[in-house]
């Protein structure tokens, strides 16, 4: 049997040629009823510049990270209000007349006032720098980044020295911060180019 042949079932009818389905050529919508890509999944957006596509919003690690920076702000207020309550408690035993003869208590809290209320200096200090970084999570670049990951860093150190209950939750906090910054979502949200 050949292709000619009227009695082949698998042959075109007798006087009709074989014919072939519309395909659009290529550059033409396709969109026929179907989905674009055929069941493909879409590419990602691509950035002007090559690559991925900058977020447009803060990515949820991040807007963590600012939320724990608020916190550490809050906690050294409170240490630094501990610190200078206990060096103005301390000015004030200094005056006591019972005290006044104690000579190893006189030193002690002459020499240990200063050094208190040098913690509340530095502790304060400490409180203004965070709260600056704290506001550069929305529009600070690559720099406010690398700054935040040696603020943390160096926060949790100083966190792990008395190891109290809010040392320790400053250190867990302080590493956090510098996890949710250092990782790909922040890399990605400290780098997005700025119009």
């Amino acid at each position: 049997m050949s292709y000619g042949d009227p009695n082949n079932p698998y042959g075109a009818p007798q006087g009709q040629q074989p014919q072939q389905p519309q395909q659009p050529g290529y550059g033409y919508p396709q969109d026929q009823g179907q989905a674009p890509g055929y069941g493909y999944p879409q590419a990602p957006p691509v950035s002007p510049y090559g690559g991925p596509a900058a977020p447009t919003t803060m990515p949820g690690s991040v807007g963590a990270a600012r939320v724990m920076m608020w916190v550490i702000v809050g906690l050294q207020v409170v240490g630094i209000a501990v610190f200078a309550f206990a060096a103005a408690a301390l000015n004030a035993a200094k005056d006591n007349e019972s005290l006044k003869d104690d000579t190893a208590f006189q030193d002690l809290v002459g020499n240990s006032t200063g050094v208190i209320w040098g913690y509340v200096v530095f502790g304060l200090a400490w409180l203004v720098f965070a709260a600056v970084l704290a506001t550069k999570f929305k529009n600070g670049g690559n720099g406010a980044r690398v700054t935040i990951l040696v603020f943390a860093i160096i926060t949790a150190i100083l966190g792990i020295y008395p190891f109290l209950l809010v040392g320790l939750v400053h250190t867990v906090l302080a590493i956090l911060v510098a996890v949710f910054v250092g990782n790909a979502n922040g890399k990605a949200w400290f780098n997005r180019p700025r119009y």
